[in-house]
Order: structure tokens, then sequence, then C-alpha cells
């Protein structure tokens, strides 16, 4: 049953905690519309152009995997070089003929 007094009215009815809960409701509310207004526009756009778009993420994307990983390999190799693996032998497997 919906309550005919004023929002205001209802605002002072509630307890914090419970005004915190419907504003968080009320945040949803927003982005699900946003949402579905976003949904709707893709909707109505041709397929390839979306499948285009998506293909062109799939390439940035793996570029930025691409480069993270080479980032890290250079940070591995930039500590094993400047002290990390110092006096270590060669690990078991690696160096050996193996």
């Amino acid at each position: 049953m919906v309550d005919p007094s004023p929002p205001s009215n209802r605002a002072a009815a509630c307890s914090p905690l419970e005004q915190e809960v419907l504003d968080e409701y009320a945040l949803l509310l927003s982005n699900l519309n946003k949402l579905s207004t976003v949904l709707s526009s893709l909707a109505e756009r041709p397929t390839a152009e979306v499948v285009d778009g998506l293909r062109m993420l799939e390439r940035k994307t793996s570029l930025v995997c691409t480069l993270l990983k080479a980032s890290v390999y250079s940070i591995v190799l930039q500590q094993q070089i400047y002290g990390g693996d110092e006096g270590e032998g060669p690990r078991q497997g690696q160096g050996q003929g193996q």
C-alpha cells in the first residue's frame, strides 16, 4: 500500500537506517534506468556496428594486456639483474642442459 502523505512527512517518519536504505534504492533505480537507456540505444543500432565496436575494444584490451605483461616481465628482470637473485645458482631444470 502506498503512503499518501507527502515525501517530507514520510522521511520524518523513517529512521536514519530506513532513510539510507530508501536512498540506496533510489540510486539503484537511477542506475537501472541509465542501463535501460544504454541497452535500448544499443538495441536500435545495427548489429554489425556493435560487433565492430566490440572488435575494436577487444584489440585495445589485448594490447593493454600485452603491454602489462611486458612491463611485469621487465620489472622481474630488473629485480633479478640488480640484486634480486645475487648469489643464487641456476634453478633446477635451467642452465643444466635440461
